[in-house]
């Protein structure tokens, strides 16, 4: 028995710890991943939206930590609570995304691993399998290394954490695990290679015959059936391929100029995929790197989602020279979480992505 409460005890606090690190890599994605959670159509609690970034940074803290608690064997009683309570709010979230398919990807692993809302919802009734078999064989737990050293190894662990984290606030996540960290095309990203796998549909024909409804499934073609056609439903059975840059688009005045960007020798990009909440504190960085970047012949283009007003607002302001385009909103959260951040392309690769707060290693 013994035996079995040490490889769980592994397991669990293995996949916490990596799971805690990998959503403090990136705590901005994760706090987007919580506004989703937040938002009216799924909990409909809109009142913690602006603090899903410190409800983030606390959470993914204090789950790292109870995977070094449980490691180590640091008070069993209080780890095995706070390891069952805490499972069993994931477990109802994931669920309740699976089976209501409200949010696509719980973004427990951040974009390291993504995972749909079945197999999150799996993977945490597994977890929750363990954890209250060790909730239940607790005192099996025994502690390692010295218990006076404990203590400090806790303190340790959160100062480090916190540190980690004030690091990529300000910076940008170490690991990027994105289809837009440096080095990739973004126009190769979008395209489908040849023999992928098309989505697959199922077509449910509605017929009234003899009085009776009739449906015939097909996979597209029209049923030979007797009767009056009453309408057709469609379900998809198998997804198709989904190349990793999906919903990325550059337009102005309704006119798409996503390929012709792309396709520019030299771009400097700024992303602020929202002028409302965007940090003006970056703007005089921004300023100064796209006169330098249109000095050296540079193509310097602004991509947000917000509208013409506030564009020119924030234009007027900064005595901004470059025009600002539109953009999706959540592509370009995920291009860059920096709001600005700074991007410089090449034919459509990221050769270089920085945070405005280190506008001063942009190199043009």
């Amino acid at each position: 028995m013994k035996l079995l409460v040490g490889i769980a005890r592994v397991v669990v606090g293995v996949l916490f710890i990596f799971s805690g690190f990998i959503k403090l890599n990136d705590p901005v994605g994760f706090s987007f991943k919580l506004q989703e959670y937040f938002s009216q159509g799924v909990l409909n609690i809109e009142v913690l939206i602006p603090f899903a970034l410190v409800i983030a940074i606390l959470l993914v803290v204090f789950e790292l930590v109870l995977g070094i608690m449980l490691l180590i064997g640091y008070l069993p009683k209080f780890t095995t609570w706070s390891l069952l309570l805490m499972i069993i709010f994931f477990t109802f979230l994931t669920f309740y995304s699976a089976y209501f398919n409200k949010v696509t990807d719980c973004g427990c692993f951040g974009d390291a691993i993504p995972l749909t809302p079945w197999q999150s919802f799996i993977k945490d009734v597994i977890l929750l399998v363990l954890i209250v078999f060790l909730f239940v064989k607790r005192k099996l737990i025994t502690p390692v290394f010295v218990p006076a050293s404990h203590r400090w190894i806790i303190f340790l662990s959160f100062m480090l954490s916190f540190i980690f984290c004030y690091y990529v606030l300000m910076h940008l996540p170490v690991f990027d695990f994105r289809a837009y960290k440096i080095g990739a095309n973004i126009q190769e990203g979008m395209e489908v290679p040849e023999g992928a796998q098309e989505a697959v549909y199922e077509y449910q024909w509605k017929f009234l015959h003899d009085g009776e409804e009739v449906v015939i499934a097909t996979n597209g073609q029209y049923p030979q059936q007797e009767g009056e056609f009453i309408g057709v439903e469609t379900e998809m059975v198998q997804k198709g391929y989904e190349p990793p840059i999906h919903d990325f688009y550059i337009q102005k005045d309704g006119e798409n100029f996503t390929s012709e960007i792309l396709e520019a020798e030299k771009v400097f990009f700024i992303v602020a995929y929202n002028l409302r909440s965007t940090e003006r504190d970056g703007y005089a960085a921004v300023k100064r790197l796209s006169d330098e970047a249109l000095e050296k012949g540079y193509k310097v283009v602004g991509v947000t989602s917000s509208g013409e007003e506030l564009q020119q607002q924030i234009s007027e302001k900064y005595n901004l020279n470059f025009e600002f385009y539109q953009g999706d909103e959540t592509a370009l959260k995920t291009i860059v979480r920096s709001n600005p951040g700074l991007l410089v392309l090449r034919r459509g690769t990221i050769t270089q992505k920085k945070h405005w707060f280190d506008a001063a290693d942009i190199d043009l």
